[in-house]
């Protein structure tokens, strides 16, 4: 009775190893096929929405004794999806592109563009201060004018983008603990810096410039995405976003200027998620 005891308990013990293995590897092979390991690549596409900081705008033009600035100035953002986007390019709206790399597990580097369009609101008293024409100033003008005209103190767009371009470190966490081959839900942590390439358009008192893309700047932002991934592959982000950009040597007639605002963005971007290896 003894020996066939202990027969049994040999094989209950054998039996036990072999389950835990199984699980094991079981429990290896699902970890692997998270969405989010290493070696995965992903590209994005999407359309965004802004809110701006006010903020100074600092014009200096030598040649015209101009060193002024335009005080606590607002601006809006033009998304244009809000109008439909069936009859026009894809990219004539705010849009915003990632591509990514997962170099380790859930964690990523990432290129993250923003189309980002920056007016000045026309419907505001501007406060002016500093050197005009020579002489100290120190007054409020009505920006409530057509824009584009001399009677219009300050048309200023940012319009064919504010365009802030960030180089980003990411971080995943999963939101699911199932394993699953049609869903998974994760949040997305990601941080970085980066330049703006502003498309800069303005007439200032009458004198307007050439418009022009740049390299003008600087920023550094912050984002949190919310990535519902379906069927291992195409997922869809929601992100909310945080940026600091500052502006410098902007051309404009005669001179340049200088500004840095924050904004808030919200964005929704449809994405492909792509394994290079197993």
């Amino acid at each position: 009775m003894k020996n066939k005891g202990f027969k049994y308990l040999m094989l209950l013990s054998g039996l036990t190893l072999v389950l835990g293995s199984a699980f094991a590897q079981k429990k290896k092979r699902t970890t692997a096929e998270q969405v989010g390991k290493k070696g995965e690549f992903y590209i994005s596409w999407g359309y965004n929405k802004e809110w701006y900081t006010p903020s100074n705008i600092h014009i200096n033009q030598p040649s015209l004794g101009n060193d002024y600035k335009f005080i606590n100035v607002y601006a809006a953002d033009h998304p244009g999806w809000d109008e439909g986007i069936a009859n026009k390019a894809i990219s004539i709206p705010q849009y915003s592109y990632r591509v990514g790399y997962f170099f380790k597990d859930n964690w990523g580097v990432e290129i993250n563009f923003d189309h980002t369009k920056y007016i000045v609101a026309s419907e505001q008293m501007l406060h002016v201060r500093g050197t005009m024409d020579g002489k100290q100033v120190d007054a409020f003008y009505d920006n409530n004018k057509p824009y584009g005209t001399a009677d219009q103190p300050l048309t200023y767009f940012l319009n064919n983008g504010a365009n802030f371009l960030l180089f980003n470190l990411v971080h995943r966490k999963h939101l699911t603990s199932f394993k699953t081959d049609w869903f998974d839900a994760s949040l997305l942590l990601k941080g970085g810096v980066g330049m703006v390439i502003p498309h800069v358009e303005n007439t200032i008192f009458g004198k307007a410039n050439d418009p022009h893309f740049q390299v003008g700047g600087m920023d550094v932002g912050v984002e949190a995405a919310l990535r519902m991934t379906f069927a291992k592959y195409v997922y869809l982000e929601y992100c909310n976003k945080l940026v600091y950009a500052n502006y410098w040597g902007l051309r404009i007639k005669d001179g340049t200027a200088r500004q840095a605002f924050g904004c808030y963005e919200m964005i929704v971007n449809l994405g492909v998620s792509v394994p290079l290896k197993k």
